[in-house]
């Protein structure tokens, strides 16, 4: 295991995945309101891995000579968990066949619906002098 780092002191107290851990906690067969210091622990133990991922990441893109992080780079980083390797790349997966369905989908629709969705404001909100807008 990589060397442990210390939390930031702005992250200190603060919790950043509360909400879902209480789910999980309960959804695990805990009570639904569970004790404070279990969800402090479990969020502590959540971000620091996190952010050692995100770390490990950000290292093998500087060793490949890049500012940006890939998708590749996390699953570098995660490619000891071969648990979590799969279920990483299940997701990557089930995301590109949705993205392929949308795709399709959306030149399903026609020419018609297709000029609606291209102004992105949605409920037929139009700016000022534009074509089919308020007559004066």
């Amino acid at each position: 295991m990589t060397e442990v780092r210390a939390r930031a002191a702005r992250h200190k107290g603060q919790l950043n995945f509360e909400a879902e851990l209480k789910a999980l906690l309960y959804a695990y067969g805990d009570v639904p309101t569970p004790l404070p210091e279990t969800v402090r622990v479990l969020d502590e133990i959540v971000t620091d891995f996190v952010i050692e991922t995100c770390h490990q990441a950000a290292r093998s893109a500087t060793y490949s000579n890049r500012q940006k992080i890939k998708v590749d780079d996390f699953k570098f980083a995660i490619r000891g968990n071969e648990a979590m390797l799969g279920r990483v790349q299940e997701l990557l997966g089930m995301d590109k066949e949705l993205k392929e369905a949308r795709k399709q989908f959306d030149v399903a629709e026609g020419e018609k619906g297709l000029e609606k969705g291209r102004s992105g404001r949605g409920r037929g909100k139009r700016k000022r002098g534009e074509e089919g807008g308020e007559e004066e």
